[in-house]
């Protein structure tokens, strides 16, 4: 066991001396292993930063429920019929009480109409802002937390106040050195007083900034905009199994709403987050597709190129090999001390590729979601110490059986 320990020492010492040695061969060596890992890490770090996204964004849609719009989300795959959506009534506000009524199962339903435009306090100005008027129920389907102040009631929605809840990107452009709380915004020439401010939330989907929204009652919001593009119904369950059946709930409400007849088909749409979910699977599927394909053909054409190295190494330590087993060397420590070079180039390689793919991941942030974690740099050390492994072998057996006195003579 002593000797073992004592082999891989001086195989250790021995590969990184001829590494030293042969330093742009050596770099040239590991540019594909640089690539291959680049790409792996790469479509790690985009797939879990897509689950991680996933996971905080579909909070914010909030669990369990259905949503009644016009327009479908337009994901789950086959064609997306525009010129039939487009021509469906609008849902109305006046749909939110016998909705109510007639989805007894529903834990709560809420009303939301959504417009973007400037919001402004003094000199300052949110030029692009998301501006939601909304019903009371709305911050318990969200479960929206507050830093500060509170939420409107329902009494404040049936008087139309002009009272606003502020998310955070909007009070750190407004608000930037005072206390946002009793102060008023202006919306489209109309003053809000700000009672709430909403803790913050990030991005959707790693793309719309769910912070920049100012949330007033959506009474307020018709006397400003009017509800003639329609609003959006959100129905919330208790659970996921009460929301399958509650579906089917809320498609007889708004059949019965709507007074279609049993052969008329829906004119509305029930979305819900599994559908992001779907649409999501899809597109992981694919990176993952396209990112094991790059990563094969780079670790291949890598490997490769380490092997050939290996078999020029061999070739050039013949009399080494030849000396080291005449004065005792084990063919196991000769084949061991090449396959610990090979492996060591491999990681070199592999380290490489994780600082680059850092970069990567934080260039990437800016534009998608990327996540990084400890698992995806253990899993680059492993596919390196793999790779080494295998390509190194064949020289490494090479080097192993050698004839001592053949080796002695090579010139």
């Amino acid at each position: 066991m002593k000797r073992f320990f004592i082999s891989i020492s001086e195989g250790f010492r021995f590969a990184l001396s001829s590494i030293w040695v042969n330093k742009v061969r050596a770099m040239l060596t590991t540019t594909c292993i640089v690539i291959g890992i680049v790409s792996v890490t790469t479509m790690k770090t985009v797939s879990d930063g897509i689950d991680q996204a996933f996971e905080s964004s579909m909070s914010m849609l909030g669990q369990n429920v259905v949503y009644v719009e016009k327009w479908p989300w337009g994901f789950g795959g086959g064609e997306y019929r525009w010129w039939e959506y487009r021509n469906r009534r609008e849902i109305l506000l006046s749909y939110l009480e016998p909705l109510q009524r007639l989805t007894p199962t529903a834990t709560n339903v809420s009303a939301t109409a959504r417009w973007n435009g400037p919001v402004r306090y003094g000199e300052r100005s949110v030029e692009n802002a998301g501006q939601i008027g909304a019903t009371a129920g709305y911050f318990q389907i969200t479960a929206t937390d507050l830093s500060d102040g509170r939420i409107f009631g329902e009494s404040e929605v049936q008087t139309a106040s002009r009272v606003a809840v502020l998310g955070a990107t909007i009070v750190e452009a407004l608000f930037p050195d005072e206390d946002p709380i009793n102060k008023e915004v202006r919306i489209r020439g109309q003053r809000f007083r700000v009672i709430g401010v909403l803790e913050k939330q990030g991005n959707f989907l790693g793309m719309e900034d769910m912070d920049n929204v100012v949330i007033i009652p959506i009474s307020a919001f018709s006397n400003i905009y009017s509800l003639r593009w329609g609003v959006q119904l959100a129905v919330q369950f208790e659970n996921e199994a009460a929301l399958e059946e509650g579906e089917f709930e809320v498609i007889g409400a708004m059949r019965q709403i709507r007074q279609l007849d049993p052969l008329d088909g829906d004119d509305f749409s029930i979305n819900k987050a599994a559908l992001f979910e779907q649409e999501l699977g899809g597109m992981k599927r694919t990176i993952y597709f396209i990112g094991i394909f790059l990563t094969g053909l780079a670790l291949l054409v890598g490997g490769i190129g380490v092997m050939n190295i290996m078999f020029v190494s061999v070739k050039e330590r013949t009399r080494e090999i030849g000396i080291r087993k005449a004065i005792g060397a084990k063919s196991w420590e000769i084949m061991l001390q090449f396959l610990t070079e090979s492996i060591i180039i491999c990681i070199i390689g592999g380290i490489v590729g994780v600082f680059l793919s850092i970069g990567i991941t934080h260039l990437m942030n800016q534009i998608f979601v990327a996540y990084m974690d400890w698992t995806t740099v253990v899993q680059a050390v492993l596919i390196c110490t793999f790779i080494g492994l295998l390509f190194g072998y064949l020289p490494s057996s090479r080097a192993s059986k050698a004839n001592p006195i053949e080796s002695l003579r090579y010139e």
